[in-house]
């Protein structure tokens, strides 16, 4: 099992970008092969420390980790975020 985790800084924290956001990584759960979960959130802290936004996503190892990279229904979630990030952060471990 691996755990694929990206924090991301924004440059528009707008209410309709960040539903986009969730709703476009729900969208890609039960789509790509050897993904198993995901999960994504808004920071609710907002300390000085802190990234907007999460994702965190459960691969059944690295070979899905990879595939996952350009899978169909990655690649249009990656472009849109592209858009909308000024940094991410990303550790990937396994567990």
């Amino acid at each position: 099992m691996l755990k694929h985790v990206v924090m991301y800084r924004l440059k528009d924290k707008t209410p309709e970008v960040i539903k986009t956001i969730k709703t476009n990584f729900a969208g890609m759960e039960g789509k790509i092969p050897g993904l198993i979960k995901v999960e994504s959130g808004e920071d609710v802290l907002r300390s000085a420390r802190s990234f907007d936004y999460c994702l965190v996503c459960v691969f059944d190892g690295r070979a899905s980790l990879e595939a996952y990279q350009t899978h169909p229904a990655h690649l249009p979630v990656k472009a849109f975020m592209k858009t909308v990030v000024e940094s991410s952060v990303a550790v990937d471990f396994e567990f």
